[in-house]
């Protein structure tokens, strides 16, 4: 449970109020005519937990719908793009980038080694060259990584969310034929910067 200091450390807005409701309580569109555009960033992560078989189609790209980072980059991608029409109250932002990594970690007798994967860049040979132990560990889980910035009116926090959110769902169907127990999980917003409320790190 938060302290009150804790919770007075993070308003919800300058008027102690949810942005997304107004003063007879009702959802509403945030009204940023007025604000001025800026630099804005938010990163933000989504981890799917796979068996041992799913996991390694995924490592030694070997799945049977064919690349499974490919294309959980390219929805990810698509899908922070996409926001505004998935999220009803948030708005349509331009944005400047968005970057999906990927970070496979094996977790065996409470020892974890980690291989970190940044966003392919047109080269799917290079997930072939990730090394594995020669025992797997019991646990086997991808996290993502959804990195967005812009220059506008608003935050791309959501984008964010939606852009890690995607990619992990995306995993889940190309590795379903063979781990319908895939967990999807720990779903958060790292960091944030830009804008009145200014920066956030989760760390």
């Amino acid at each position: 449970m938060n302290t009150d200091s804790e919770q007075s450390s993070t308003p919800l807005n300058s008027s102690g109020r949810l942005s997304h409701v107004d003063s007879d309580g009702e959802a509403h569109m945030v009204d940023v005519g007025d604000k001025n555009s800026s630099f804005r960033r938010a990163t933000a992560t989504s981890t799917i937990t796979l068996n041992k078989e799913a996991y390694l189609s995924v490592v030694k790209n070997t799945a049977s719908k064919g690349s499974v980072l490919t294309v959980a980059k390219i929805a990810g991608i698509q899908a922070a793009k996409q926001t505004s029409s998935l999220i009803p109250l948030c708005h349509q932002i331009n944005l400047n980038k968005v970057e999906i990594m990927f970070k496979f970690s094996e977790n065996h007798d409470d020892r974890t080694s980690t291989t970190t994967k940044s966003a392919l860049d047109n080269n799917t040979s290079s997930q072939n060259s990730v090394e594995l132990n020669k025992e797997y560990p019991a646990k086997f889980r991808l996290q993502i990584t959804c990195k967005v910035s812009c220059h506008d009116k608003t935050g791309v926090e959501m984008e964010a969310l939606v852009g890690a959110s995607i990619a992990a769902l995306t995993v889940y169907d190309m590795c379903k034929a063979v781990d319908k127990t895939a967990v999807i999980g720990d779903t958060r917003l790292l960091y944030k910067e830009g804008g009145k409320s200014g920066m956030f790190s989760a760390e």
